[in-house]
């Protein structure tokens, strides 16, 4: 998901705001900084510093404290434990455990939430099949009490395995109650997207987080994406299906907000517009109170270095909170 329309850089320096950007999200993709920042004792709390205000917290519950809150301000909730890239079977294996573990969380408090996961957090990495076996166990774990999983996009060199299993948890094990990430950004989104939209899974619509090479993706910064989310949103809105608009872009906001009115879908179930904790509540919280449908993604756990690094890089200005961030004492993340 992405970030309100950026703030006017002086010309001059909208290069360098952009090469900042990207080595951020270069640096979101390193493993080896991911290890090293999220268990150096020495940094780790700096880096909770900076993570608190992006992440619900570590544990369960933690996440289930914010929930509670979200669903208090009129919202739906998402929730996710992070962590992504696992190579291990055992460790995959153990991860799905507690996605299971936090599943009976939210059903024991009845609360309003879906769960979303990265595939290689349950072992896509180490093996698809494996990937494939460990999301049907926690959909159908979710479908028990009605509730959606949604799968997270990830780098779009995974897109093709992502997609194939999202198709086969629908087409082989009938899980209705999966949806699928779709990021606006990626040139091949235009061909995916009808693909995709032959399954009942809810379609979320991102504009894109990955560091990805141009031939690949659009300019994070270019009309060109912008015009891709409006119309790709606009497709999903006006045909029914399924679909979370999961975007902090305003101007985006209002216009597919106007759509709805037009068409007067307003007080249908098929929509929501979703956004991320950390990232101000007045314009979610607008929203609901227009009537529209709702939704607020909180994540929670260790493995936040990605996660956030992304959150910062969508808006370089973030640098500066971070570091105010950093000096601010208290509790960790």
């Amino acid at each position: 998901m992405q970030d309100e329309k950026r703030p006017a850089f002086p010309t001059e320096w909208q290069a360098l705001v952009d090469q900042a950007a990207d080595t951020l999200r270069k640096l979101a993709l390193d493993e080896e900084a991911k290890a090293r920042f999220c268990s150096d004792p020495a940094l780790r709390p700096f880096m909770h510093r900076v993570a608190r205000r992006y992440v619900a917290g570590q544990t369960i519950p933690d996440v289930l404290q914010r929930i509670g809150q979200i669903n208090a301000r009129g919202h739906a909730a998402s929730a996710e434990y992070m962590g992504e890239s696992c190579r291990d079977e055992a460790r995959a294996n153990a991860e799905t455990g507690l996605f299971l573990a936090l599943l009976g969380a939210i059903d024991g408090e009845n609360l309003d939430c879906s769960v979303s996961l990265d595939l290689s957090h349950i072992g896509s990495v180490v093996d698809p099949e494996l990937g494939f076996l460990n999301a049907r166990k926690i959909a159908q774990a979710a479908a028990s009490s009605g509730r959606e999983v949604m799968i997270s996009m990830e780098g779009s060199e995974r897109a093709d395995n992502i997609y194939a299993t999202y198709g086969r948890l629908h087409a082989d094990a009938g899980l209705a109650n999966v949806g699928i990430t779709v990021p606006a950004r990626l040139h091949r989104s235009a061909g995916d997207l009808p693909r995709l939209m032959q399954y009942p899974g809810r379609i979320r619509l991102v504009k894109g987080a990955f560091l990805e090479p141009e031939q690949l993706a659009c300019s994070r910064n270019s009309p060109e994406l912008a015009a891709n989310y409006r119309r790709f949103a606009a497709g999903l809105l006006t045909s029914g299906h399924k679909c979370s608009i999961a975007t902090h872009d305003r101007a985006i906001q209002d216009q597919l907000a106007d759509l709805v009115v037009q068409h007067g879908l307003q007080g249908q179930q098929h929509y929501e517009f979703e956004s991320l904790i950390g990232l101000g509540t007045e314009q979610i919280d607008s929203l609901q109170k227009r009537g529209f449908r709702t939704r607020e993604y909180a994540v929670y756990g260790e493995e936040y270095f990605l996660y956030v690094l992304n959150r910062i890089a969508e808006e370089p200005v973030r640098l500066y909170q971070a570091l105010l961030d950093l000096t601010q004492p208290g509790p960790t993340a």
